[in-house]
């Protein structure tokens, strides 16, 4: 049997070919907190004396929060691709991918990236945007996707990262750390601020989420029907 393992997607809108900076997880985590919370209903209006105590203000929020491990010494021992980067850096170039998710976008597109990008649309042909490089406001960061298997592919920001160190090679380069992430996932409604070309994967990720969600919804009614049928005094 196969096993799929968990990775965060970032979108990096730079040139004309956005580049996945995609983070698949070492292990799967063996655990994961799935938390779920309700806006409160909105406060009465001025000609009101109560409000109705159903009223909320939109959809639930969502996050994960879950421990990642990395082992260095285990990607040199498998022999993967990135066993030789694994032996110079020990696990600090998984550690900078998940640490520049924080970043505002300019860290990751105005700078070298933004070149390589620009270069790579130039030899795709791109006409007359040699050396062009979008402008991406400082304030915002950049599209990320939370892929855990095919039923669960989610728009998320990361609002927290604690990393700890547990080795370190002669170089003092991280071998072995576990990270803590937390995500929050977006709603349809703060991703209309999202005006990038990518804005339209993010919202076909989530209507994708909840429709799938509504329909094992729907099929647990048997269940539900099972139940009924066993309280029943008949």
């Amino acid at each position: 049997m196969t096993y799929l393992r968990g990775a965060l997607v970032e979108f990096m809108p730079t040139g004309l070919i956005p580049i996945p900076n995609i983070i698949v997880f070492q292990y799967n985590p063996e655990s994961m907190s799935h938390a779920w919370t309700q806006p409160e209903a909105p406060a009465a209006g001025p000609n009101q004396t109560t409000t109705n105590p159903l009223a909320v203000k939109g959809n639930p929020g969502e996050s994960f929060s879950f421990t990642l491990s990395l082992d260095a010494a285990d990607s040199i021992a498998d022999g993967v691709a990135s066993a030789a980067l694994a032996e110079v850096s020990g696990v600090y170039s998984r550690l900078a991918a998940l640490e520049m998710l924080l970043y505002p976008a300019s860290a990751t597109t105005g700078g070298l990236l933004g070149s390589v990008t620009a270069a790579i649309g130039s030899a795709f042909g791109a006409s007359g945007s040699s050396g062009v490089k979008r402008a991406v406001p400082a304030n915002t960061v950049n599209t990320v996707l939370f892929v855990w298997g095919p039923g669960r592919i989610v728009p998320v920001r990361v609002t927290a990262l604690n990393i700890t160190e547990r080795l370190y090679d002669g170089l003092l380069n991280p071998t072995k750390a576990e990270v803590q992430i937390t995500l929050r996932v977006l709603t349809d409604d703060e991703l209309k601020h999202d005006t990038d070309t990518l804005a339209g994967l993010a919202n076909a990720a989530n209507a994708y989420s909840q429709g799938l969600r509504q329909a094992l919804a729907v099929a647990n009614l048997i269940n539900a029907g099972e139940s009924i049928l066993g309280m029943l005094p008949i």
